[in-house]
């Protein structure tokens, strides 16, 4: 439960039962958790018996057009026209989400209509907090004159995006509770994603390499120029780029032009058409310096919206970028890289967990505590450091549904700290311990949004996340989460039990049975060496042993480079030219000599087994990681 796939019914309302129901009885239904009545609008603006509010009429589409549709000719950001309500933010994001049809359709699900069986009762799904909700409603809209009040189609018998805006009102307490907002929010909800968000004026040194990954794991970005008064929104630049305009970014390139390595970028407009004019635009001077084949893989095509650009004018002509990463549940392609995730649920509670940012001394030190321990590098090291990337959001929970009560968004942030003594590992720590320790990372600002992230970068080793409110004693739920791009340890409670079992099996064994799992690898399971080069690998601590945490990543590069995709002729082992296939599929770039090498070091009979090729994989990476430490250290005196 809690999965997209088994969303937790919103309220205990189950969608299939109570549609059945009406269906039986041949009511329509009506939402006894959301009535439509005055106190759903709102409690400030839209309060009951206000002057916006006055001569409102709830009514059915079915009483508003003849032929009502719930999807026509396909979901368009011409769906999304705002009405009476400041809830631009989430209808940005509505519109960014027809974009992708596959995620539109985790949050609208298929087989609703006003035509078969039609019982007055929808449904939507939304991440909420680390889980998916089922929200139902009625299909009773708020109306003056015969017109919706809030969001609407351009089509004016089409309601998918109206009863959308009303299921997220009901998650949220209100259509007013929607008023004001950041897109990010909306995205995270409509995927279960986490957002970072970029001014390009300041824009990191690596971020070139942040977009390559955040595209090569499915993530949603966007661009966008910023505007400088109302007049200037959607007007359009000397070279066709649109301010106050939301773009998708779709994908990066680097092309050998005039001798030079140049690196492009493609951005699309969501309006089909409007693009950029300017160097390496679909019809400039540039692309016929490229040779055909590379010009071809580009996909350029003439006036569709998307268009290159390179990297440095991007920089200059857009503000900002905002990525929104997704997590495993929600990307279905096997070629994407997965985060790892790890979630934490807590609370602030006056006098026992709310203790305030570190301007609190005396209190720091009460707020929760949670500790985590980043094992493995990144394979790609910056130029100047080895660490392991990982990203921090802390999000607070259902601050739009006490807006009725006079309460907003907390002002939220974390600091976090390296636990080098092991006596302090598996205790809360206590004051003293803040009083002498400087955190070694922390969210950039405190703010007072619904999620503060940020993407970080530390070495290996163990170190305690403390999320808080920037003020002690505020009271608050939240949820933290982790997002690493390699596997980290929290507490090895959170192992699979499954995988627990199968590692209590196979420890104390000298060898992997690996072949009782995979019957078609050509091995009679791992021998002695590769066991042993297998273990120096893995062990982080020194004990030349492997615990439940290292197996467990261990165990996850075994299966990553299964050699079946590559075994083209299913003999159960590879020939030399399958070999070269599978140890560039594993990351390793190798010249022709490298790889002669390989094969003459680990083929037996001009065939190398599974056994002889997972021994290659984990000394290449072993000295791949070594390399890179040891540039390091010649280039700029760093030692880890």
């Amino acid at each position: 439960m809690g999965s997209n796939d088994h969303a937790v019914p919103f309220l205990n309302q189950d969608y299939e039962a109570l549609r059945q129901e009406c269906l039986e009885t041949g009511c329509l239904f009506q939402d006894p958790s959301f009535l439509a009545e005055p106190p759903s609008l709102g409690f400030k603006e839209l309060a009951p018996y206000s002057a916006k509010t006055r001569d409102v009429e709830w009514m059915r589409p079915t009483e508003l057009t003849d032929d009502p549709q719930f999807i026509l000719g396909g979901a368009t950001r011409t769906d999304i026209c705002q009405g009476a309500l400041g809830d631009c933010w989430l209808l940005a994001a509505i519109a960014s989400l027809t974009l992708n049809e596959r995620l539109l359709h985790r949050v609208v699900p298929h087989g609703q209509s006003f035509q078969e069986d039609y019982a007055g009762i929808f449904h939507f799904q939304f991440w909420q907090f680390g889980e998916w909700v089922d929200v139902v409603i009625d299909d009773r809209l708020p109306t003056k004159n015969g017109e919706l009040m809030f969001v609407h189609s351009a089509e004016g018998n089409e309601f998918w995006s109206a009863l959308l805006e009303k299921a997220y009102s009901k998650l949220n307490g209100s259509y007013e509770a929607l008023s004001g907002g950041s897109t990010t929010e909306g995205f995270e909800d409509f995927t279960g994603g986490v957002s970072e968000m970029y001014d390009l004026r300041k824009a990191p040194r690596d971020l070139y390499r942040i977009i390559s990954k955040a595209l090569d794991r499915g993530s949603l970005l966007g661009c966008s120029i910023d505007i400088t008064s109302a007049f200037d929104m959607e007007s359009v630049t000397f070279k066709k780029l649109v301010k106050g305009h939301a773009y998708s970014v779709t994908g990066l390139k680097q092309v050998d032009y005039q001798g030079q390595v140049e690196r492009l970028i493609r951005v699309r407009n969501p309006w089909g058409q409007v693009e950029w004019t300017g160097a390496w635009s679909d019809n400039s001077p540039e692309w016929d310096e490229l040779d055909p084949t590379e010009r071809e893989d580009l996909h350029l095509q003439m006036e569709d919206g998307e268009f290159w650009m390179t990297f440095q004018e991007f920089l200059r002509q857009f503000s900002r970028l905002e990525i929104c990463n997704l997590t495993a549940d929600a990307l279905s392609e096997d070629g994407l890289s997965h985060w790892n995730t790890i979630k934490f649920h807590g609370m602030w509670r006056r006098g026992s967990t709310a203790g305030g940012c570190r301007n609190h001394p005396n209190t720091f030190w009460i707020n929760p505590q949670y500790k985590i321990t980043l094992l493995e590098e990144d394979d790609d090291p910056e130029d100047d450091e080895v660490a392991c990337s990982f990203l921090v959001a802390l999000m607070q929970k259902d601050r739009r549904r006490y807006r009725g009560q006079g309460q907003d968004m907390h002002t939220i942030g974390f600091a976090i700290y390296e636990v080098r003594d092991k006596g302090c590992q598996n205790v809360h720590l206590k004051k003293d311990f803040f009083l002498t320790h400087s955190s070694c990372a922390r969210s950039e600002t405190f703010i007072n949004l619904r999620e503060v992230s940020n993407r970080l970068r530390l070495p290996p080793g163990e170190y305690l996340i403390v999320p808080s409110t920037f003020e002690s004693g505020q009271e608050a739920d939240f949820v933290l989460r982790v997002f690493t791009e390699k596997q980290s340890e929290t507490d090895e409670d959170d192992v699979d039990e499954a995988f627990r079992s199968m590692f209590a099996q196979l420890a104390g064994e000298v060898g992997f049975p690996y072949r009782s799992v995979h019957k078609d690898l050509k091995t009679d399971g791992f021998s002695m060496e590769s066991c042993r080069t297998m273990v120096n690998l893995m062990d982080k601590d020194g004990s030349a042993r492997l615990g439940l945490i290292e197996f467990q990543i261990l165990w996850n590069k075994i299966r990553k480079w299964l050699v079946r995709e590559y075994d083209m002729d299913k003999s159960g082992s590879m020939s030399s030219y399958e070999m070269r296939l599978a140890v560039e599929s594993a990351g390793f770039k190798l010249n022709n000599r490298l790889n002669q090498v390989l094969v003459a070091r680990y083929a037996e009979n001009e065939a190398i087994d599974f056994d002889n090729f997972i021994c290659c994989l984990v000394k290449l990476e072993a000295m791949f990681s070594k390399y890179c430490h040891f540039l390091l250290v010649l280039l700029y005196g760093i030692v880890y």
